[in-house]
């Protein structure tokens, strides 16, 4: 698989990353992000780009591939909506529309959450604009698009987060989350299952576009 990597720098994307290029079925990865990665691989070609509302500029360098695992995302915390949406939706929709056109063979990934909102009419901001964003992904000609919704996430082999609250809650949290795990199956997954989940669909596929943490653990 050839593949485009959105998000990279998050605690969701560095995990899927690594998992690409730990897996020899996933052939290349270009990650494209504002701002270097600081590591590099022979399967890894990073590409920056200021303005993530408007990718037409990069067209000819998102061309030619099979997948995207689009793990691009922020907390709402603090936020008002349309600045949430604004990345959220907009960053997403931004990309994927040039990706649908330029790649119609497309496996389309997404990273949403637990709580989504498919109504688009929830009281939840975050879960009403997430929810919007999904639906629209699943109108664009993609060959297929899946919409993954972990709700608690253990980050694995050194991976944090970039959020500072949620840095704090993991440091807090962290010697439980095993047993949450344990005892929680339906509701914890970590960084390397969900890893795997996404390459495992994006190569085999999946008989629902939806993916909820007891599904994700299943593929792992």
């Amino acid at each position: 698989m050839q593949a485009i990597l959105f998000g990279a720098t998050g605690m969701v994307g560095q995990g899927v990353l690594r998992e690409c290029l730990l897996d020899a079925r996933v052939e290349r990865v270009l990650a494209v992000g504002r701002g270097d990665l600081g590591q590099s691989h022979e399967k890894l070609r990073v590409l920056q780009h200021g303005n993530f509302l408007d990718f037409s500029t990069l067209e000819s360098e998102l061309s030619g591939y099979d997948v995207c695992f689009f793990c691009l995302g922020v907390s709402s915390a603090g936020m008002p909506e349309e600045a949430y949406r604004r990345v959220t939706y907009g960053f997403t929709l931004a990309a994927a529309e040039v990706l649908a056109r330029r790649n119609p063979g497309m496996t389309f990934l997404y990273i949403s959450g637990m709580g989504t909102d498919s109504s688009e009419k929830g009281r939840t901001m975050w879960a009403r604009v997430k929810g919007q964003t999904e639906n629209a992904l699943l109108r664009l000609p993609f060959k297929a698009a899946y919409m993954f919704r972990p709700a608690g996430i253990q980050p694995l082999h050194g991976i944090r987060s970039k959020t500072k609250l949620y840095r704090a809650l993991y440091a807090m949290t962290g010697p439980f989350l095993p047993l949450l795990k344990r005892f929680l199956p339906n509701y914890m997954t970590t960084t390397e299952q969900l890893g795997r989940a996404m390459i495992q669909v994006a190569a085999k596929g999946y008989d629902q576009p939806v993916l909820e943490t007891r599904d994700i653990n299943a593929l792992a």
